[in-house]
């Protein structure tokens, strides 16, 4: 079963900087672990290592455009020709206006 997975910039280090890797597997867990035998880290990257076998936080997944937390996590199911997209979250963006006005007042 052949699963096409987009690699973020941030992560296509462990991928030797292709963008899109293929894999296989019935689950969004069974195709990381496939990925994983051939570019080893980019499963740690994705999914806690505490044990609890739940995707990071920080990292959103898309199975053809579909979030995986509404698909079953890892235990989504995936079949031949579908697309994973692997997008890292993005936050921040405010400021503590507090501290900009203590540095501001030069305190």
């Amino acid at each position: 079963m052949a699963v096409q997975v987009r690699v973020p910039t941030i992560l296509r280090s462990y991928t030797g900087g292709s963008k899109v890797v293929e894999g296989a597997g019935g689950t969004l867990d069974a195709l990381f672990t496939d990925i994983d035998s051939r570019f080893p880290g980019l499963r740690g990257r994705l999914v806690s290592a505490d044990g609890g076998g739940e995707l990071h936080r920080f990292v959103n997944i898309y199975v053809n455009d579909e979030d995986v937390r509404f698909l079953g996590g890892l235990d989504a199911k995936i079949t031949d020709g579908d697309s994973i997209t692997i997008l890292p979250a993005v936050a921040g963006g405010a400021t503590d206006d507090r501290a900009a006005v203590g540095r501001l007042a030069g305190r």
